[in-house]
């Protein structure tokens, strides 16, 4: 299969797509746009790679499944396009940015700025079905975005990675704290946001941290 990846991240990844996972996935996925509704948008499955090039990643968000709910979703994790209500965890995410940094609050939940900016927002999977929650867990897109993780904490320097909620930080196993900044809290869901992560600072930090090595800080 040829897939629609940007340049940078294709030459990474390019062992991954000779993979027997890799090529069930594709025809599991295929069949799946086919025959039911399934987001993102199928042009939109890569977003996150396309919006930050592997050479550009400052910072990781590691998020769990695409939003399941009609126009929500386009690829970018905890992101929704413009026009759409920013889901809970999001709002919890401004809320947070406000009390660190004292930005105010966007009127938008798009966060194509952030990625632009260096910020790979990446779900562990990539596509789901409408309205059924982790209907795509464990069909190999975890594989496939571990490996892209895996990458960039080997081949790269200084990022930042971070990590909130239980699932997120299982894959502090294998980022080596002594060339990387990881940021762990608990998740942004209202379920768990008054148990650490109002007040986690992550955003300070991690720009706080970028600067220090030279590299320009997001503009949150």
């Amino acid at each position: 299969m040829d897939v629609k990846i940007e340049q940078s991240w294709k030459d990474q990844l390019k062992d991954e797509f000779e993979k027997d996972y890799f090529e069930k996935l594709t025809d599991f996925v295929r069949v799946e746009y086919k025959t039911k509704q399934i987001f993102p948008p199928a042009r939109l499955i890569f977003n996150a790679f396309e919006h930050t090039p592997f050479d550009k990643v400052k910072v990781v968000i590691l998020g769990q499944d695409p939003y399941h709910n009609d126009g929500q979703a386009h690829g970018l994790s905890f992101s929704v396009p413009d026009g759409i209500p920013a889901p809970p965890s999001l709002v919890n995410i401004f809320k947070e940015i406000n009390r660190d940094l004292g930005i105010p609050v966007p009127r938008s939940g798009n966060l194509t700025r952030w990625a632009n900016q260096g910020v790979l927002l990446l779900n562990a999977t990539l596509t789901v079905q409408a309205h059924m929650a982790g209907s795509h867990q464990k069909k190999g897109w975890e594989a496939f975005t571990d490996a892209a993780i895996h990458r960039l904490a080997e081949k790269r320097e200084n990022l930042v990675f971070i990590l909130w909620g239980a699932y997120a930080q299982k894959k502090a196993s294998f980022i080596d704290p002594n060339k990387h900044l990881v940021l762990r809290s608990v998740h942004p869901s209202p379920l768990s946001a008054y148990n650490g992560f109002f007040g986690n600072s992550h955003f300070s930090m991690a720009n706080k941290y970028l600067q220090s090595k030279g590299i320009a800080p997001i503009e949150w």
